[in-house]
């Protein structure tokens, strides 16, 4: 029954696409879908995907950032996380960068932590997270806008599980990153996968004709 439990990437031939809307970060489109029975229309935004880091010390402290996220008028508690819109950007190599621009930190051990799509029904937006150990300091990004003021947070991975279970947070690449992770701790990290593995899930991959 658990092998059943797989999302395949499949997909129906698609007539026609097209960029209905041009924004400064995603824009959105517009497929014509050959479904059986007949045609369908779906519009949803274009994402580069992204990716983020959970970053475990060796006191198993997660690092949390906090910025002004405009959308949902809040200042939240984040992962260091960024767009993959360097074009043939390796997934890992946009990782290190984002935990390097957002949180002035290098690491020697990466491991794929999870994945997931975070609105599959009106975005192609998917995530993958990595779990970043061995931390070392780098020199201070200059950052700018949402970012310049970022602040930083060393918290045990157990006080993030209770925040995420109380709903006192509710950033979900920090939701799924620190359930992931306890999850995965809870079983010696045997789920952890290979940093390097290829994304073929990734839509902008698995949908090409």
């Amino acid at each position: 029954m658990t092998e059943q439990l797989r999302d395949v990437p499949s997909h129906p031939p698609i007539a026609s696409s097209e960029a209905v809307f041009e924004g400064a970060v995603w824009n959105i489109r517009r497929d014509v879908i050959q479904y059986p029975g007949g045609d369908i229309t779906r519009e949803y935004m274009d994402h580069t995907g992204a990716v983020a880091v959970l970053v475990l010390d060796d006191q198993e402290r997660v690092l949390l950032i906090r910025q002004y996220r405009h959308p949902i008028r809040t200042r939240d508690w984040e992962l260091p996380a960024g767009l993959l819109d360097i074009v043939g950007e390796d997934p890992l190599i946009g990782a290190q960068r984002e935990l390097a621009e957002e949180a002035d930190l290098a690491a020697t051990d990466w491991s794929l932590l999870s994945e997931f799509a975070t609105s599959p029904g009106g975005s192609d937006e998917v995530i993958r997270i990595y779990l970043a150990r061995g931390i070392s300091d780098l020199p201070a990004f200059e950052r700018e806008a949402e970012e310049a003021d970022i602040e930083k947070l060393w918290v045990p991975l157990e006080e993030v599980v209770e925040a995420a279970l109380d709903r006192r947070i509710q950033n979900s690449l920090l939701v799924v990153g620190v359930l992931a992770a306890e999850a995965s701790r809870r079983r010696g990290w045997a789920s952890l996968g290979d940093a390097h593995e290829p994304w073929t899930r990734h839509p902008k991959f698995s949908t090409e004709d």
